[in-house]
């Protein structure tokens, strides 16, 4: 009887894969035991335009058997939501994915073969970027075996793909972005991101939730967090909720299992209500209720493990409504926080002395907290590929009433800087000894300080007018927001109050992070980019709109130096800044008008900024820049492994101990999830 793949696995195929994962993971857990030993090794394989990389958990094993028990069962409720993220990102993912698996474990030719080995190329970025689509620059990737490879090594396994998945895996014209923000574009119908049912118009789309809205509500849900958008009886529009019983059920029923199975290991009764309000947000799929929840959790600045659990961030929608699901669970470094700590302590004074109009100043700052952090798991939208740091809850009325919980997390980013130490890229795109000793001697210390400053700071400042809807820029938020706290951490790294408070080592350091920061926005950040491509995620089309604006007015000013400008020495293009003091003033004057822009939710004013300054590349520049990072032979995308954890029960069935190793290689991890956290049909119509 052959398998659809719509359907549940034929015990054949199921069993065969079942032990090729085993063998795979046994594999790696042989070599586990060296790995955690004197010789922990942060990189791992290359694939694609990926390096894969691996994180420490630090003082895990200093834990006591509660708290390691309590981060287990966090562990577990975050892959088990792995599945919804998936579909979330298109609506065939999942179809491809066990198709591709299915492929990788059972195929009987040639596994050396160019065919085989292209899948398996293919098959590991889809792991990565959650479906058919990169992770960041979000065209569909084009695969290097054949569409008539495939059908036959399909008919040879005995597995039915549905007809209508091939063009979607090899016709470049169908669904060829997972996010489109292309100015001019019907930006639903364009995108193939699966939020909206097919034939949604941006149109109706928008339509739908303005009229949700209760015009002059202080304190507004985050209307359309949670939900797809499905055309129901009759025509009309209306939610199909992402909770226990609705959509994405059967994955959330097992979140939930989780959380409560952690409750009574938190070590705080504050923690406890924390999680009983997540699990009741879950079953009700009530966004109020969510709106508790988050209040509840960024109050909770004392338990030493925290975790992010649910629909959190929107950059994945063109509308900048529905969240995608994401999970981290971490603890507190302790020694690093100290430096956080002075920032929150002082948010009143960056506040007061922002370069913006006192108008949207807020004149009381409440509720910022921030810590260095120990990641533990990371899963959803945190895997493979992570933020450093993350400032949550996301609602404009919570920030401005409860504040923010911030945090920077340190042993991602020291896995970061120790694959990044002599790779050859300052070499290459530093203009000069001086600049790179410079890079050298506080590079490290001003990257760190800047994502504090970026997340604690500068999310968590300025105030919108209470006549301003937090919609208002709709497909230009993302852009604009990370462009505000990112100016907001450049501004202030110059600024003496950081030497005062002995986070700076002396006035000179900034100018590493600022010489580093045009020359990623200006030039570096290309190399991730397909020659003939627009800039399309918001984090670089916000580091372009600095560097460019910068250099733009830099360069208007009628001086005999601008401040920084981009110059040509030997053939090259490198970034030179001649005028410090000069640049911090310009970052400031575009900070104010950032704010100004969404404090009013200006749309008009934030489109002209982006259309203008973070979309398009100069092709020729661009060439230039791919030509000299190829000669480095680096990957520009980095990515994480997770560590696994073991719980070791009784008879009784309680956990007596947890360990932790790190060998899994990861292509058995993800078969590995494949097999024991998949919980969705594969169609979630």
């Amino acid at each position: 009887m052959p398998l659809r793949v719509c359907s549940n696995p034929h015990f054949y195929h199921l069993m065969k894969r079942k032990l090729l994962t085993m063998a795979l993971t046994l594999s790696a857990f042989a070599t586990a035991a060296e790995a955690i030993a004197d010789d922990f090794k942060y990189t791992d394989e290359r694939f694609a335009d990926i390096q894969m990389l691996r994180y420490k958990v630090e003082g895990f094993e200093r834990l006591t058997l509660r708290q390691k028990t309590f981060i287990y069962h966090l562990s577990e409720a975050a892959l088990a939501g792995r599945d919804i993220f998936f579909d979330q990102n298109g609506r065939y993912n999942l179809r491809i994915r066990h198709m591709l698996e299915t492929v990788y474990t059972d195929y009987r030719g040639d596994r050396n073969g160019k065919d085989f080995a292209a899948l398996a190329t293919y098959l590991k970025r889809v792991w990565f970027s959650g479906g058919i689509h990169h992770h960041y620059g979000c065209e569909k990737f084009h695969p290097d075996f054949s569409e008539a490879w495939l059908r036959k090594t399909l008919a040879d396994l005995n597995y039915t793909l549905d007809e209508e998945i091939y063009p979607v895996i090899f016709d470049p014209a169908v669904m060829p972005m997972r996010v489109n923000q292309r100015d001019g574009d019907d930006l639903i119908l364009t995108s193939a991101c699966n939020y909206y049912a097919p034939g949604i118009t941006q149109a109706e789309a928008e339509d739908f939730y303005t009229r949700r809205k209760a015009p002059g509500d202080p304190r507004p849900v985050m209307t359309g967090l949670n939900s797809r958008l499905v055309r129901g009886r009759f025509g009309f529009l209306e939610e199909n909720v992402w909770r226990v019983g609705g959509l994405y059920g059967s994955a959330i029923e097992r979140i939930v299992e989780h959380l409560e199975a952690a409750i009574p290991f938190a070590d705080r009764e504050e923690q406890k209500a924390v999680i009983r309000k997540l699990v009741e947000y879950y079953r009700t799929g009530d966004l109020r209720t969510f709106d508790h929840y988050s209040i509840l959790w960024l109050k909770d600045t004392e338990s030493l493990i925290d975790f992010v659990n649910g629909f959190t961030e929107s950059y994945g929608d063109p509308l900048g409504l529905k969240a995608s699901w994401e999970s981290i669970v971490n603890f507190k470094d302790l020694a690093a926080t100290e430096r956080t700590l002075k920032l929150s302590e002082n948010a009143q004074w960056f506040e007061d002395n922002s370069p913006v109009d006192s108008i949207f100043k807020k004149p009381e700052v409440k509720g910022i907290s921030a810590k260095v952090i120990t990641a533990a798991i990371l899963a959803g939208d945190l895997y493979p590929a992570t933020a450093i740091g993350i400032n949550l809850p996301n609602s404009d009325w919570v920030r401005r009433d409860f504040g923010s919980k911030s945090v920077t997390i340190a042993n991602l980013t020291s896995a970061y800087a120790k694959a990044a130490h002599g790779s050859g890229m300052d070499e290459e795109f530093v203009i000069d000894d001086d600049t790179r000793k410079l890079i050298a001697d506080y590079g490290d210390i001003c990257d760190d300080l800047h994502t504090d400053l970026h997340e604690c700071l500068g999310h968590g400042s300025g105030r919108l007018l209470p006549e301003t809807d937090p919609d208002s820029l709709r497909s230009y938020g993302s852009t604009i927001e990370e462009a505000r706290a990112d100016l907001f951490a450049l501004y202030y790294l110059a600024d003496p109050k950081l030497v005062e408070l002995g986070l700076t080592p002396n006035l000179e350091a900034h100018k590493a992070s600022y010489y580093t920061y045009l020359q990623n926005g200006a030039l570096t950040q290309l190399v991730r980019i397909k020659p003939g491509a627009d800039i399309e995620e918001a984090h670089m089309r916000n580091r372009a709109l600095i560097a460019r604006w910068v250099l733009e007015q830099a360069k208007s000013k009628k001086t005999s130096q601008p401040a920084a400008e981009l110059v040509t020495q030997a053939g090259k293009t490198y970034v030179r800044i001649n005028d410090y003091a000069e640049l911090r003033y310009l970052f400031g004057t575009l900070l104010r008008e950032i704010q100004r822009i969404k404090s009013e939710g200006d749309y008009a004013a934030a489109r002209s900024l982006v259309e203008d300054y973070a979309v398009k590349i100069d092709a020729d520049l661009h060439r230039e820049i791919l030509e000299r990072y190829r000669r480095l032979d680096l990957s520009p995308y980095k990515g994480f492994i997770n560590p696994v954890y073991h719980a070791r029960r009784d008879a009784q069935g309680n956990i007596v101990d947890v360990s932790i190793t790190y060998g899994e290689a990861f292509d058995a991890q993800n078969l590995r999830y494949s097999r024991d956290y998949h919980f969705l049909p594969l169609i979630n119509d």
